[in-house]
């Protein structure tokens, strides 16, 4: 059951549809990545949806997802996509770990990438001299946390 949710998830995401991967997760699911950290089916939902929408309104030219389901509970994908915020190609490789409750749904998901390699990508010459520090990371995720809650307010679940 945990392998086909994970399937389930991974062929909505290449198909940018955010509302499906949320019926993937349980409602009490956190998420976690280098980014966003995250309680809940509706926040983490929102987040997806976010990334879909963006990418479809900026990068639905490039976008590409693959995908491998290793087991029950890890997966690694590959996505090749433009980061909205500055236009810059990125493939960001990662690797999936995930817990499922009873019913198959996604209890916790946590993705892990290499964060200097993305920030050099995505942010290029600042990435590439700051990517490395915690001063960056965080200013990421603070913008990552200001940028998912204008979209909530906006598209309030």
């Amino acid at each position: 059951m945990s392998r086909r949710t994970i399937e389930t998830f991974y062929a909505a995401f290449r198909q940018l549809d955010g509302a499906a991967m949320q019926a993937c997760y349980a409602p009490q699911a956190a998420f976690q990545d280098e980014a966003f950290t995250l309680q809940g089916r509706e926040e983490i939902g929102a987040m997806w949806r976010m990334l879909c929408d963006v990418t479809r309104a900026k990068g639905l030219d490039v976008w590409q997802l693959d995908y491998q389901v290793l087991d029950e509970h890890h997966a690694h994908w590959d996505a090749h996509y433009r980061f909205s915020a500055t236009g810059r190609m990125v493939l960001n490789r990662i690797d999936a770990s995930f817990e499922f409750d009873n019913t198959g749904l996604i209890l916790r998901h946590r993705d892990r990438f290499d964060f200097w390699a993305w920030s050099r990508q995505a942010l290029g010459l600042p990435g590439l001299i700051l990517g490395w520090t915690p001063m960056l990371r965080a200013k990421v995720q603070a913008q990552a946390a200001k940028n998912l809650a204008a979209y909530r307010a906006k598209h309030p679940s």
